[in-house]
């Protein structure tokens, strides 16, 4: 049964209803909620979108294992240090995050090597590459392939039994015919955080700031991809969790 999870009227929501699903995506009030976030938004009855560090609490608190998102967040380019809360709820949380990878246009080698710090499997679907969201990847090594959903359930199953308590990062590669031009994303990327640098744009304001510069950038070829890549992460997470239920 799928849910999407929102803060909804000073709520946190498991499973929404069509108008608040409506209302969460053409409110021009809507909060970016992350953990430190979620005290404030709560307080003040307002809407909420949940980062994935934000998701993973909620659905953790659910019982749910599986959740379905676009990529997630990790450490940015640069040496400022910033690096998202995603990482450290994916250390925190036994929850799996079916995604893309993570967001393009961060450090993707230094997001890896923190996940492998803090004990977190990066699995790949039907792949020994991690999946840099717009395009399939291919250099960036996962800790482990998995072919298929009964063999990612049973990985699951083996993790969390085994007594780990940390969540596991599924990179689901976006389909081949989707797939972004890998010169046309990296040349908007290098505009986009130029751009943000000089209008002094750091932290949870980044990524959202960049998103819509690429988007703009690739004449609105990146939010195609998007669209894509989230209904393959669907796709690929709604399996999964049929077979995990049936490893109970």
């Amino acid at each position: 049964m799928p849910a999407t999870v929102a803060l909804v009227d000073g709520k946190l929501r498991v499973g929404l209803t069509g108008d608040e699903l409506e209302r969460l995506g053409t409110s021009e009030q809507v909060a970016k909620v992350s953990l430190r976030d979620m005290g404030a938004v709560l307080a003040s009855g307002g809407l909420g979108a949940t980062t994935v560090a934000a998701t993973m609490f909620a659905a953790h608190l659910a019982g749910i294992r599986i959740f379905a998102t676009g990529g997630i967040g990790g450490v940015h380019r640069g040496d400022g240090g910033d690096a998202s809360a995603d990482l450290t709820a994916l250390g925190r949380f036994p929850v799996a995050v079916v995604c893309a990878g993570a967001k393009a246009v961060l450090d993707l080698p230094r997001t890896l090597e923190a996940l492998e710090t803090l004990g977190v499997p990066v699995l790949g679907w039907l792949t020994g590459a991690f999946p840099e969201f717009w395009t399939q990847g291919s250099a960036l090594p996962v800790s482990a392939r998995v072919d298929g959903a009964t063999h990612a359930a049973a990985v699951l199953d083996a993790h969390w039994s085994a007594g780990l308590s940390t969540g596991v990062v599924l990179g689901v590669p976006i389909p081949a015919g989707h797939e972004a031009d890998r010169a046309v994303i990296d040349a908007a990327i290098v505009r986009g955080l130029a751009a943000a640098d000089a209008a002094g744009i750091t932290g949870s304001e980044a990524t959202p700031f960049l998103l819509a510069h690429i988007a703009e950038a690739t004449d609105g070829a990146s939010l195609d991809a998007n669209v894509a890549l989230v209904q393959e992460n669907t796709r690929v997470a709604t399996e999964v969790a049929v077979a995990l239920a049936a490893t109970r």
